[in-house]
């Protein structure tokens, strides 16, 4: 790993309780605008994503550094902040899933390379305009439901006990009197790299991409998991780079890419569940399926992406 930016000398606890009351305040900044965005859907979904972005990254340095802190506060704070950083994540999910479907069906639609089944040319277009309908009903149903959850969340007193210990956290970090008085160079550069040797062993355990002999299917959804958990631990080890001061250029870049692959696996499922519904009609089952192969192909896609970023350009790995 290379060298942090901050004084290697410097104090753990003082490194790492600035980064964490940098985020508490950011997170409170957000919250903030949450409640002042009232029904603006465009200013409320920034303000959820400024807070779900601080609570990761406060959650997952406290996972990284948890020796340098109270170690049963941080526990209890990470477990809070993860549930409310997946309540507020759902229905901008839904929407962004919606969204990009609909997208995706009219771009193939109108692709004159498209097979049509059984030689009728239009049944494509046909069918598209019905799963389009199916889906909407589908995401905007889970949309809503998940909007309702928020709103219930962000009303509860299990809410306003996150919200308290993150004010607290703005102007004091609970931290272990020993660990924290030593150096950044024996104590948190350390600690990151374990964060970082655990992302390097899942990148190498997780299965070819196409070109390889022995690469699974870009169909089978049963290998998306391990994507899913390197895309979790490199986004752990950004933020441990990110307390220590480290450029995050090329991480960043390489979750981008983790990102789309996260985003086309849960749209090829959430078209794989319509297809599913009882009693559609065979073009609409067809679009359907030309979808769900469309965004398994991107799913492939973004896997290459990654490698490209991460495993075949040495200076993109961590050293």
């Amino acid at each position: 790993m290379a060298q942090p930016n901050h004084d290697p000398m410097a104090e753990a606890g003082d490194v790492l309780g600035t980064y964490l009351r940098s985020q508490a305040t950011a997170f409170l900044r957000g919250l903030r605008l949450h409640e002042e965005s009232g029904a603006d859907a465009a200013e409320s979904g920034v303000a959820a994503r400024s807070l779900r972005g601080a609570a990761r990254r406060i959650s997952g340095s406290l996972a990284t550094f948890r020796a340098v802190t109270e170690s049963s506060w941080a526990d209890g704070l990470r477990t809070e902040l993860a549930w409310l950083s997946s309540t507020l994540a759902d229905e901008h999910a839904y929407a962004a899933r919606l969204a990009r479907l609909m997208d995706a069906l009219h771009r193939l639609s109108g692709s004159p390379q498209l097979p049509a089944p059984r030689g009728s040319a239009g049944a494509l277009t046909v069918g598209s305009a019905r799963a389009g309908a199916l889906l909407d009903r589908q995401l905007t149903l889970a949309r809503t439901r998940a909007h309702s959850a928020t709103l219930q969340a962000l009303g509860s007193s299990r809410f306003h006990a996150v919200a308290d210990a993150v004010a607290v956290l703005a102007s004091e970090v609970p931290l272990d009197a020993v660990a924290a008085r030593g150096r950044v160079g024996e104590v948190l550069v350390p600690l990151a790299a374990v964060a970082e040797t655990r992302l390097s062993a899942a990148v190498s355990a997780l299965p070819p991409v196409g070109g390889f002999e022995a690469a699974p299917s870009p169909y089978d959804a049963d290998h998306d998991g391990p994507w899913h958990e390197v895309r979790r631990l490199l986004r752990v080890h950004r933020y441990a780079r990110e307390v220590l001061g480290e450029d995050v250029t090329r991480p960043a870049a390489a979750g981008e890419a983790l990102d789309r692959h996260r985003d086309a696996a849960e749209a090829a499922a959430a078209s794989a569940t319509a297809a599913r519904t009882p009693r559609i009609a065979p073009a609409t089952a067809y679009a359907l399926g030309v979808l769900h192969a469309d965004q398994r192909h991107q799913v492939e896609a973004a896997r290459t992406e990654f490698q490209n970023l991460w495993l075949r350009e040495p200076a993109a790995a961590p050293r």
